[in-house]
C-alpha cells in the first residue's frame, strides 16, 4: 500500500465505499449538509478546503494502483504542528484486513516527514467501535474533552484522540 494525493477521480471511488446514510455520517459527521453525496460534492468540498491552505487529501493505493482507503489530513495550528486526521475511510468490501491500521501508518509517516508534525488528532464517535479499535491499534490514545453531534435524533458523543510523534 501506498498513499498517494487525492485525485478528482477518487471520489466516485470513495463513495461507493459508503453503502448507508449511517455509515455517511459516521464518515463525515454533519460536513455535508445532504445525504447521498455525489462525486462533485467531495471535489468542491475539498477545493474549498484546499484554498485555504494547509488541506491535504490522500488516497491510498494496493500494489496495483486501486484505491482502498482515503482520508484528509490538515493543520490545526498556527504553529503548523499538530495534525488532524479526519475523513478516513477503508474500502467497505476490504474492512477488517488491516488496511485502515496499515493507512494510519503510511498518514502518521507523511505527517512527521512532510508536514512536520508533532502529534496527531481525531476524533471517532464512540459508536463506532470497528474504527476506534483501528485508531486505537495504529497507537492513538484517548483526550479529554468530547462533542456530541444530533444524528438521527439521536446524540452522538465524538471521542478525542491523539498521537505525539516527535
Amino acid at each position: 500500500m501506498t498513499l498517494r494525493e487525492f485525485q478528482n477521480t477518487d471520489a466516485e471511488t470513495i463513495i461507493r465505499w459508503i453503502r448507508s446514510e449511517r455509515e455517511f455520517r459516521e464518515w463525515c459527521a454533519d460536513r455535508y449538509d445532504h445525504y447521498p453525496i455525489d462525486a462533485a460534492d467531495i471535489v468542491s468540498n475539498y477545493g474549498n478546503c484546499g484554498r485555504r491552505g494547509g488541506f491535504f487529501p490522500l488516497t491510498a493505493v494496493d500494489d496495483d494502483n486501486v484505491p482502498v482507503g482515503h482520508l484528509i489530513l490538515r493543520y490545526t495550528d498556527t504553529e503548523k504542528t499538530t495534525v488532524r486526521f479526519g475523513f478516513v475511510i477503508i474500502d467497505s468490501s476490504r474492512r477488517s484486513e488491516g488496511l485502515g491500521k496499515k493507512m494510519l501508518g503510511l498518514a502518521r509517516e507523511y505527517a512527521v516527514n512532510k508536514l512536520g508534525a508533532e502529534t496527531l488528532t481525531l476524533g471517532v464517535f464512540e459508536s463506532n467501535q470497528p474504527a476506534l479499535n483501528c485508531y486505537t491499534a495504529a497507537g492513538f490514545r484517548k483526550a479529554g474533552g468530547t462533542d456530541v453531534f444530533e444524528v438521527f435524533g439521536e446524540k452522538w458523543r465524538v471521542i478525542e484522540m491523539f498521537l505525539r510523534v516527535r
